[in-house]
This record gives structure tokens, C-alpha cells and sequence, in this order.
């Protein structure tokens, strides 16, 4: 009798999967299809066209730990002259002010925009105040700025995704660079299931999204909106550039933008033979954290968005709507249909004794379940690898149940809202910063070109005749074709690195002695400054992942680092730790 049961509960989950699953095959359908793809274009057509000014808005709330970092290397590394950073603070957030204020006095560029009231309010409101303070610094200096940029403190930001906007905003309202996370280990299955997710929706979704003329929900990062577009958009609701009630005020603009009518773009995930030309950052990493941000998507997009709008507008944007609200539903039935087809696996004599067609059904429905399987593979494979991309099954196992999670999470706050009980503010997640020099879309080559240090043609020839085991930028000093000051000039751009030596009175006598001495000549390290819960270290050597993990262990402060050349490192590093005692014979 078990099959009457199991038969019962499979019917209408398979039905359900079905429909989902043949959705999705329409969207890969689509994207299969031999389209004229659009290519991003070279270095030197972007360096033709005048550069717009342009506004970067960073909201922030309790980021002192990672801002710091991410705007010295934005400020460091971004290839873009006409632009400025206005980094939105809360006056109740005195860590993160502070830390702003640290970078933006060695960088005329980068603005505080302090909000006029204690936060947290909403990622909106907070850029609203940004918008708000952006237009006094304009008005103070008869100037306009003509594109706006939205990132977060956890970004690595593309180098020329400045100059990509640039270019294509010139057609387009709304131009959104390609965003990927990080890559972790295997073992990390949550964070794994961000990568999964992103390589699909980004390689294959937001494509077909913007070949069939459906409106493209912004990521949040990495947007370049044009300003005229924004002030027509606020002019229908008061004023008020970005819907400071919707938790998910990214989408809401795209959505918004879309429907008065502005050409939006999203850009392909292409190589520039250093990397992905992409906003690359770690997501969260362990189950609560993930739980809290994707219950705030849900909230935004799939609840916030049906209130909000309905089903209201053409077909096309209705099946949009479509797609991106069926999770409230598929979450919960999502983590149901593994348990049983499990269930099935284990008792597939009993069903083989169901009706043909209820049979038929099931079988239909597990091919279109393993297609999805394989389509995700591919599609991390192309971003990750093969060997990374294995572990999508399990994967997309573990992440139907942090859905299911936040699913749950997202509809009793938004219930919670809806009865008056309480008021949904910005779920703000902990961010992490990458290590100097992860997912840096830059080889050293071609930041020393880019300084007009050597020429392309000269660092060709110079990779051509390389010794193996020695590193590019000794072997250019070797064979004296660089000076040590270009080649640490290219590594600190690379990095995202502060370079040369600080202001003696920067340097703290005490804070020397952060770290054990044999650790700090064992990784050419010396800490000077401890402030904010930061150690600040000078190195000759840009950071390594062993490096990072030892230093982690015995240091209990976040890392800051600031490169300075050997015969600067030598010379400061006698002074403080003292001559390397000499081992005993």
C-alpha cells in the first residue's frame, strides 16, 4: 500500500516540477538559439570616446571593518579619470565614519556623505541621502554629474567597468556590468551555492531577459544608471530617486526604468585575458548569514514586487513576474520533491505499480530535473571549472533548503509588516573583503603598459624569454629594463595597494611589536599602526593566501597592508625589530 501514498504526494510536486522545469528549458532554449551575440569592446576603443562624469554611491552600515580596503583599491585600481566615490555614512555609525574619513583624506575623490538621521533605515533611503549630498557638492562646484553607480563594501571592482559604462551609456539608460562571487573551496557548500546560481542566472537569464525585451532587474552593484533617467523616474514619485520602502530597491529602479520606456543592457561575461570582466566579492559564506540576505530578496523581489505591481502590464513582463516570484512557492516544495524522490529511489517496485500515465509522468519529470542539473553544471563549469562545477548536485540540495529557510524568514517579517508589528529595515549582512589581490582582473604586464612603463610589444618579448621559477617583475629589474620604483608603482596599482613609506607619525613605536618578531621577519611584515580593530602592516611583498593564514592565527585584528620597496622595508624594519640574530652554528 505504500505506492497509494507515495503516488499521492509525487503527483502534484510532479506536476509542479514539471511546469518549473519546462519553464527553465524555454529559457535555455532561447538562449541556444544562434543570436548575434554583442562583444565587449578593446582597451583602445574604449580610450576613443570622451569620458562622462560619472558618481560612484557606496551606502553603508557597520562596513568599518572591510570600507577601508575596498575603497583604497577601487581608488587605486580603477582605469577612469572624471569620476568621484560619495560613500554613504550614518552619524550613529562612528566606526565606519571614521574609517571613511581615514581613506578620504588621501583621496580628494571620495566624499562623505553623512545621512541626516541614526540608521539603520533602508539601502534606498541611504542612497537617497547620497543622491542628496552629491547634488550640494555639485551645486557648490558648477558641476554635473552624468551617469550614477551603485556598488557595496564588499566589491572588487572591476578596472575598466567605468570605461565599459562609459561606452555603452551612450545607447542605454541602464547598463549593469556582470556580477560573480568569489571562488571558495569545495566545502563550502553555501557559499558554493551563490556561485552556482549566479553563473546560470547571469551566463543564460538576464541574456535571454534582454534578447526577448523583458526589464532587467538591477544587481545592486556594479549599475550604471544614466542621471537624466533617474531625475524622470523621482519626478513621478516627489523627488525621491530610489523607493526608500522596498528592501529591494534595485530591482524596483530596473523594473521602474523599464516600464517608462529606458534601454536597458546587461553586458556578457567575457575574458580580457586576465580575468572576467565582472564585479567579483565572497557572498555570505555560512547558513545564517545567507538565510538573512536571501529572505531579504524575497521580501523585496517576489513580496514587495506583487504588492507593489501586481500582475499588471503585457504578457511578457506578466511571465517575468512569473519567474521571479515562483520561488515562494518552489522553496517549499523544492526541499519535498528531493525527499521523495529519494522516497521513490527506495521504493521504485511499489511505483512501477502505478497507473502508466502517473508513471510517465514522474519519469518525464525526473528527465527535466537532471536536464536543470546539467545545465547548472555547465554552466559553473564555465565560469569555475569542471572539477568545482561536480559538486552541483549536492549543492543545489543543500541550497533548496537555505531557500526554504529564508522563504519562511521573509514571509513572517513581511506578514510581521503588513500587521503593523513591526517595520521591515535594511538586513544588512557581514561582509567579508577579499585578500589583496584576489580576483584582480589585472596581470602585472599590462598594468606596466598601462603606466606607459613598457611598451606591449616589449612585454611580449620579455614573457617570451622569462626563466622559469623567476617572477616577471624581477626579471624585467634583472635584465634592467625596469626600475624597482615602476615596478612596485605597478604592483601597488595590481593590488589595490597604498604605496611607500607613511608619515613618521603614523608610525607607532608600541605597534611594532604587534606581531612576534620572528613572524614578522619571516613574512616581511611590520605592523606600525593599530587603530579602528585594524593592524596596519608594511610588506615589500604583495600578500599570499599562506601568508594571510599564518598572520590570521597569531593576529586577532583585521589586516591593512601597505607596500613599500625592499631597500624602504630593510631600513625601518632594522630600526624597530633590530638586526635577524644570526642563526647558531
Amino acid at each position: 500500500m505504500v505506492h497509494y501514498w507515495l503516488v499521492g504526494c509525487l503527483i502534484p510536486l510532479a506536476l509542479w516540477t514539471l511546469v518549473s522545469g519546462l519553464d527553465d528549458l524555454f529559457i535555455l532554449f532561447v538562449w541556444s538559439l544562434p543570436w548575434r551575440k554583442r562583444h565587449l569592446p578593446t582597451s583602445a576603443e574604449l580610450a576613443r570616446i570622451p569620458e562622462r562624469r560619472m558618481a560612484i554611491f557606496v551606502p553603508l552600515w557597520h562596513e568599518d571593518r572591510v570600507i577601508g580596503q575596498m575603497l583604497q583599491r577601487t581608488l587605486s585600481t580603477v582605469s577612469y579619470e572624471r569620476y568621484d566615490i560619495f560613500a554613504g555614512v550614518y552619524p550613529n555609525d562612528e566606526a565606519t565614519v571614521n574609517a571613511v574619513r581615514e581613506v578620504a583624506a588621501r583621496w580628494p575623490r571620495l566624499h562623505v556623505a553623512l545621512v541626516p538621521h541614526d540608521g539603520p533605515t533602508s539601502k534606498g533611503d541611504c542612497l537617497n541621502a547620497i543622491y542628496d549630498d552629491m547634488t550640494a557638492w555639485e551645486a557648490a562646484r558648477n558641476v554635473r554629474f552624468e551617469v550614477i553607480l551603485t556598488h557595496d563594501a564588499e566589491d572588487l571592482v572591476y578596472a575598466d567597468s567605468l570605461r565599459l559604462i562609459n561606452w555603452f551609456s551612450r545607447d542605454h539608460e541602464m547598463v549593469q556590468i556582470p556580477v560573480l562571487p568569489l571562488q571558495t573551496p569545495f566545502r563550502e557548500f553555501t557559499h558554493g551555492v551563490y556561485c552556482d546560481e549566479f553563473a546560470e542566472f547571469q551566463l543564460k537569464d538576464l541574456v535571454v531577459r534582454c534578447l526577448l525585451g523583458g526589464f532587467l532587474p538591477a544587481n545592486g552593484v556594479g549599475t550604471g544608471f544614466e542621471r537624466d533617467a533617474l531625475e524622470a523616474l523621482a519626478a513621478t514619485r516627489g523627488g525621491t530617486v530610489f523607493d526608500p520602502s522596498c528592501l529591494t530597491e534595485d530591482y524596483e529602479t530596473g523594473y521602474r526604468l523599464h516600464q517608462f520606456g529606458y534601454r536597458q543592457l546587461f553586458l556578457p561575461i567575457e575574458t580580457d585575458g586576465t580575468g572576467f570582466a565582472a564585479t567579483r566579492e565572497y557572498f555570505p559564506r555560512d547558513w545564517k548569514a545567507a538565510v538573512r540576505q536571501r529572505s531579504r530578496w524575497i521580501t523585496g523581489i517576489a513580496l514587495q514586487g506583487w504588492q507593489h505591481h501586481g500582475w499588471r502590464g503585457p504578457a511578457w513582463r506578466r511571465y517575468w513576474f512569473w519567474r521571479d516570484r515562483k520561488g515562494i512557492v518552489g522553496n517549499f516544495l523544492s526541499p519535498l520533491s528531493n525527499l521523495l524522490f529519494l522516497a521513490g529511489l527506495w521504493f521504485w517496485r511499489e511505483l512501477a505499480k502505478a497507473p502508466p500515465a502517473v508513471a510517465g509522468l514522474c519519469f518525464i519529470t525526473v528527465l527535466v530535473a537532471v536536464a536543470h542539473v546539467l545545465i547548472r553544471g555547465r554552466a559553473t563549469a564555465m565560469i569555475y571549472g569542471w572539477k568545482f562545477a561536480l559538486g552541483v548536485p549536492l549543492r543545489m540540495f543543500w541550497g533548496n533548503l537555505v531557500n526554504l529557510a529564508a522563504t519562511c524568514m521573509a514571509l513572517r517579517g513581511y506578514l510581521a509588516s503588513i500587521a503593523g508589528l513591526r517595520k521591515l529595515t535594511w538586513a544588512k549582512t557581514e561582509h567579508v573583503y577579499a585578500a589583496a589581490g584576489a580576483g584582480t582582473n589585472q596581470r602585472l604586464g599590462e598594468v606596466l603598459v598601462r603606466l606607459r612603463c613598457l611598451s606591449a610589444e616589449q612585454i611580449q618579448a620579455a614573457v617570451a624569454s622569462q626563466p622559469k621559477g623567476v617572477r616577471l617583475g624581477e626579471y624585467l629589474m634583472q635584465s634592467e629594463r625596469l626600475t624597482e620604483e615602476n615596478l612596485y608603482r605597478a604592483l601597488s596599482l595590481q593590488a589595490g595597494l597604498e604605496l611607500g613609506l607613511p608619515q613618521a607619525a603614523e608610525v607607532s613605536a608600541p605597534a611594532t611589536h604587534a606581531l612576534p618578531a620572528d613572524t614578522s621577519r619571516r613574512w616581511k611584515v611590520l605592523p606600525y599602526r593599530v587603530c579602528a580593530g585594524q593592524m596596519h602592516l608594511l610588506t615589500p611583498e604583495i600578500p599570499t593566501s599562506d601568508m594571510l593564514h599564518h598572520l590570521e592565527e597569531v593576529a586577532t585584528l583585521e589586516l591593512r597592508f601597505r607596500l613599500v620597496q625592499p631597500r624602504d622595508y630593510e631600513r625601518i624594519a632594522d630600526r624597530y625589530l633590530g638586526p635577524e640574530p644570526v642563526a647558531e652554528r
